[in-house]
């Protein structure tokens, strides 16, 4: 892998970060605290936090930063999915590059400077935080059940080859939570799905526009579901076949 500067001294870039929250009391406070610390040289950062009216006192802890520098809160009346939440946010950031961050801790946040660097470098458009390196086929484990874990995985290689095959690419993580890219790939581009399936509609319009995704290994602590998972085993699947079937079979 090329190497990239990891310190941007000249500040000519302008990063927004986009976090939806639904249902995230143990963990929201956290990362906002963190992510309103973080600096990274040559970077100006906003943080746009898309509040889907959570019933577990996440909302309250969010509008107390209403005023903080930096960031800004959106409030949606209901949840309609975390797709609904990043497409909100996206059309209210302003940054030059864009980058979406759950409300929990899975991601680690030190791996913001590499994802950056070849973006800020020129060498890419479109970088991917894969959480899957040589050797790691099950990064996913559950400890209310490695079952679950098993199949989590299992899914994840039979629907990334199924992405790879009809975009003819060789992704390992489509399905990162770390997708960050130039706002100005978005141009011409509109996004339409609402739940997890935003996904594969982001990566699938992105590629199919030209812009083709690369991929940074980072770091990943995956939780259960009783630690606030949301993933649905029988909801959500479907959205993802649909997704795929629409943009890239149909290609609409």
């Amino acid at each position: 892998m090329p190497a990239f500067p990891l310190s941007f001294p000249t500040m000519t870039h302008r990063l927004s970060i986009v976090m939806p929250v639904y249902n995230e009391v143990s963990s929201v406070a956290s990362v906002i605290d963190l992510l309103t610390r973080k600096k990274i040289d040559g970077i100006e950062m906003e943080l746009l936090i898309v509040e889907s009216n959570s019933t577990d006192g996440s909302r309250e802890i969010v509008t107390r930063h209403e005023n903080t520098p930096g960031v800004r809160v959106i409030l949606e009346d209901k949840p309609r999915g975390k797709g609904h939440a990043v497409r909100n946010g996206l059309a209210c950031a302003t940054g030059d590059i864009l980058l979406i961050q759950d409300a929990d801790l899975e991601y680690s946040l030190d791996d913001y400077e590499k994802l950056l660097a070849p973006i800020i470098a020129g060498r890419a458009d479109f970088v991917l935080g894969t959480r899957h390196t040589e050797g790691n086929w099950h990064m996913r484990r559950f400890s209310t059940g490695n079952h679950y874990a098993v199949l989590f995985n299992l899914a994840h290689w039979g629907f990334t080859a199924m992405l790879n095959f009809s975009l003819g690419t060789r992704m390992t993580d489509p399905f990162t939570m770390f997708k960050v890219f130039r706002k100005s790939c978005l141009e011409g581009i509109v996004l339409e799905c609402n739940r997890f399936d935003l996904d594969w509609e982001i990566v699938i319009k992105l590629v199919r526009a030209g812009y083709k995704p690369l991929e940074i290994p980072v770091s990943y602590k995956s939780r259960d579901f009783k630690e606030g998972k949301k993933i649905s085993i029988t909801e959500d699947p479907p959205t993802w076949i649909k997704a795929w079937w629409k943009y890239a079979v149909m290609g609409k």
